[in-house]
């Protein structure tokens, strides 16, 4: 799940790949804004098959608090 996301996260922000751990914050490490979190939120909810409501948005503060939201619910 994790390499998954790593993939859409390198690939829809352009970060640099070594920059994506699970412990890297969206916003204070990979710089992601409110923008971008809608648009990886909509990737993952076609990738992955899940849904996302906005309280769910607002506990992603790692991408590992996105890995576990999706492991949870795909």
């Amino acid at each position: 799940m994790f390499e998954r996301l790593k993939k859409i996260l390198v690939e829809e922000l352009s970060l640099n790949p070594e920059d994506v751990t699970l412990s890297a914050e969206l916003a204070n490490d990979l710089g992601v804004n409110s923008l971008e979190l809608a648009d990886l939120v909509l990737t993952c909810e076609e990738e992955f098959g899940v849904e996302f409501n906005e309280a769910d948005m607002q506990k992603f503060l790692t991408v590992g608090d996105v890995v576990e939201f999706l492991e949870a619910n795909a």
